[in-house]
């Protein structure tokens, strides 16, 4: 991590990790998109970043401690990224963005729905997310609940519903 700073103010700190304009969206990516690999951070981000500024991004990332990055078993000339556990711990931040956007901002029906379940979700929600990203993340164990849909996967369905409900009316 980078040793000169502004200052120790946490909420100085925390804006030189993931302050810049791209940092957030990328690990946003990862964690609701489940992109782990450079071109699909690329190519299925809606805000189009530059491959270049990815790059530097995930470099960022990584030297900061908030990504790993290890070869792709299933492609010799692939890297696959992963979220470390001071990335996973910025889920009820995300949560809590998510929920100020949708209160203050003209976001849209079908990209804002996500937000308002982890919202309503609250830090039920946000634990069993952040135990399902450990899993994909971290390889740690999921604990057994039975029945229990994904998170990532109850807020797909979600967006998938809202999309498909715009469509036939729209």
């Amino acid at each position: 991590m980078n040793q000169t700073h502004r200052s120790g103010c946490p909420i100085n700190l925390t804006l030189e990790v993931v302050g810049d304009k791209w940092s957030l969206i990328v690990l946003r990516d990862m964690m609701f998109g489940n992109r782990r690999h450079f071109r699909e951070l690329l190519t299925q981000s809606q805000e189009g970043i530059a491959s270049n500024i990815l790059a530097d991004r995930l470099k960022r990332l990584l030297e900061d401690g908030l990504l790993t990055k290890a070869d792709d078993p299933s492609h010799k000339q692939k890297a696959i990224y992963s979220l470390t556990e001071m990335a996973i711990e910025l889920l009820p931040v995300f949560a809590q963005i998510g929920a100020w956007g949708r209160k203050w901002l003209p976001v849209s029906e079908e990209l804002s729905i996500r937000a308002e379940l982890l919202e309503k979700g609250g830090p039920e929600m946000w634990g069993r997310f952040m135990e399902e990203l450990r899993a994909e993340h971290l390889g740690e164990a999921l604990p057994a609940k039975a029945g229990r849909i994904p998170v990532r996967a109850e807020l797909q369905a979600a967006y998938l519903a809202v999309v498909a409900l715009n469509a036939a009316t729209g």
